[in-house]
């Protein structure tokens, strides 16, 4: 019953975000909803994640955070070349 309740409530996130997508205007260009709407359908995604954390807490799943495209990453990636020249940046900084 659980997963049927999840998949039902990642429809309706999927079909709530893409509606807002495809309506989203222009920048400077009025928004189509009223503000109203435009609470309503945040309430709705609100209840949705609410109900989601519920359902995974119950299963003792994790639940992965949302994040924006345009949100810097929490964590670098560093590639292995690039650590070892730090290190011998500093060797030479050190022997002079």
């Amino acid at each position: 019953m659980e997963s049927q309740e999840r998949e039902i409530l990642q429809v309706m996130r999927k079909v709530l975000t893409s509606v807002i997508r495809d309506i989203t205007p222009a920048p400077g260009q009025p928004s189509p909803l009223s503000e109203q709407t435009t609470t309503d359908v945040r309430e709705c995604l609100k209840l949705i994640s609410i109900r989601e954390r519920e359902l995974a807490d119950a299963a003792g799943a994790a639940v992965e955070k949302p994040y924006y495209v345009d949100e810097p990453p929490a964590t670098k990636v560093v590639s292995i070349n690039s650590i070892g020249n730090i290190s011998s940046k500093s060797k030479d900084k050190d022997e002079e």
